[in-house]
């Protein structure tokens, strides 16, 4: 029995030790450059990719260890794992080795935090340079498939709002992938999002532009204690960003309210916390355990959907609660009177 605990650990570290090569091949953009080249030496990828030599080298040797290179005849080519973690590839690995990085970070912070209490905040995110440009595209390849075959689909919200030429408010917004998947599925409607760090919302403009959907698209940096907007919005949205700001939700529901037009929703998207300590051991529940560790670092803790849809009775508004993703995901609408 421990040997077979010992082989299963072994196992997990060798996964572990290779996704760290794969995001450092991610956030340098060694992978994405040498997809470009098709084929280089080492020296040609440092030299193309503008980064040093030595390094680039011995990470080659790496990243050819761990099956994400092909050595031909002294220059390198991409496999098919190592293609996969490139972020533009359909149904991309990226999330994983960008996770495997985050984890490792927020690890060795709750380590130096649990003696002190201390719980410094959301600016714990942006401690890592390499891992901060990649919190969006990591987000939006994880969780854009589900918002595209599940979710967008099952509330109906959304058709309203484009039937109605009406506008979108996504607080918390990042790259913007929330609002540029909703503009190309609905031609109508109009978005501003808002978002707390400014290299998002520069992501955010370009990505816009690349997918065509810049002129019904608006990003500003802001927070939800003090945007404005000069109309009322159909929908404001808070995807994952609710439990950010929980300590404050009196005030945060009241200003989610009053920024909505008459029979406007409230469109909070979170992971679901499970009802029992028992239901953490299922496997598609343990990445959410270990997060909830990290957002207690960040001032945070998880939610059920009951607290969300009673903040929302509280203030005289229908709550209706959807749950995806095998009950792991939640989205709760709340709809202001007409």
């Amino acid at each position: 029995m421990t040997d077979d605990i010992r082989k299963e650990v072994m196992s997990q570290a060798a996964g572990a030790r290779s996704l760290q090569i794969a995001f450092i091949g991610v956030s340098s953009g060694l992978l994405a450059k040498l997809d470009e080249l098709g084929k280089a030496t080492p020296e040609e990828l440092a030299r193309a990719a503008k980064l040093d030599h030595g390094y680039v080298e011995r990470w080659c040797d790496a990243a050819y260890a761990f099956d994400y290179l092909d050595d031909e005849s002294g220059s390198f080519v991409l496999t098919e794992r190592g293609r996969r973690f490139c972020a533009d590839t359909e149904g991309t690995l990226m999330p994983f080795a960008v996770q495997s990085a985050l984890v490792a970070h927020m690890a060795d912070r709750v380590v130096g935090l649990l003696e002190t209490g201390e719980r410094p905040g959301e600016q714990v995110l942006a401690e890592k340079e390499s891992i901060l440009p990649w919190f969006g595209p990591m987000l939006e390849a994880i969780f854009g498939p589900l918002f595209d075959e599940q979710i967008a689909p099952a509330l109906p919200v959304y058709a309203e709002v484009d039937r109605k030429r009406g506008l979108v408010v996504d607080l918390g917004s990042g790259n913007g992938w929330y609002l540029r998947h909703l503009a190309k599925r609905y031609p109508n409607l109009r978005g501003i999002g808002i978002d707390g760090f400014s290299a998002n919302v520069e992501q955010a403009k370009k990505l816009a532009e690349r997918d065509g959907v810049a002129d019904r698209l608006t990003f500003y940096a802001g927070d939800i204690n003090h945007f404005s907007v000069e109309e009322p919005a159909q929908v404001i949205a808070m995807n994952r960003a609710l439990h950010h700001v929980w300590a404050t939700r009196d005030r945060v529901f009241r200003i989610l309210r009053d920024h909505l037009a008459p029979g406007g929703s409230a469109v909070i998207w979170e992971p679901r916390w499970p009802d029992s300590r028992a239901e953490l051991r299922d496997p598609s529940r343990r990445g959410m355990a270990l997060q909830n560790l990290n957002e207690h670092v960040q001032g945070n803790h998880f939610l059920r959907p009951d607290e969300i849809a009673a903040e929302f009775v509280k203030l005289g508004m229908r709550a209706e609660p959807y749950t995806f993703a095998h009950g792991n995901e939640m989205v709760v609408v709340g709809t202001r009177p007409e």
